[in-house]
């Protein structure tokens, strides 16, 4: 606004100032109304709905890996939901940094989803070994206070547990093959955790 005031003298200053004003405030609206609907609130990666969405033009042969946090609801029964949302954040973070050419997603509670386009199982199991191993590495540091009132600094391991499926032809439908990979993924749970299983 004190800026209009400078450009008050000029033809057309303010008309041009508001405009512009105009324009940012619905790009911004904009922005936030895309962010709402496609990206996850907690770890800021793209939701499920936007995973339906590139599922749909996606094309004809695809992997699609479910992954799930091991024991995470004993988990967050044992150090609460504060910590249960910071290990779901650490978890995207690996998550974003698939190779292979991998794009994560948040499935819902501790699922998560990655999609690797034009790729065949073989080529992306090395890729979603590699991002297994980075998952159990990470350590989540917290802090916690005794009776005394003397804070330490503990550490936590997550692992988490992935099942993958290919798309086989141009008419099979992604729930087929979601529900594919979620099957996988009960497998490598029976497996005992923290492995990939197709």
């Amino acid at each position: 606004m004190f800026f209009s005031f400078t450009l008050l003298l000029k033809p057309l200053g303010i008309e041009i100032f508001f405009v512009t004003s105009t324009v940012l405030l619905l790009l911004n609206v904009l922005y936030k109304a895309y962010s709402m609907a496609y990206l996850d609130e907690l770890t800021k990666i793209p939701s499920r709905r936007m995973l339906r969405e590139d599922l749909m033009k996606i094309g004809n042969k695809y992997t699609l890996a479910m992954i799930d946090i091991d024991f995470f609801k004993k988990f967050n029964d044992t150090y609460g939901h504060d910590i249960g949302d910071d290990v779901l954040k650490l978890v995207a973070r690996c998550l974003e940094k698939v190779t292979g050419g991998g794009k994560a997603y948040r499935y819902g509670g501790e699922e998560f989803t990655i999609v690797f386009p034009k790729k065949g199982m073989d080529e992306v199991m090395p890729h979603l070994e590699e991002l297994r191993k980075r998952v159990s590495k990470e350590m989540y540091l917290y802090k916690t206070k005794n009776t005394k009132g003397i804070v330490s600094t503990k550490s936590l391991s997550v692992t988490i547990s992935i099942g993958i499926a290919e798309s086989k032809d141009s008419k099979e439908r992604s729930e087929a093959v979601l529900k594919a990979a979620d099957k996988a993924l009960y497998k490598a749970k029976q497996k005992g955790r923290n492995c990939v299983s197709k």
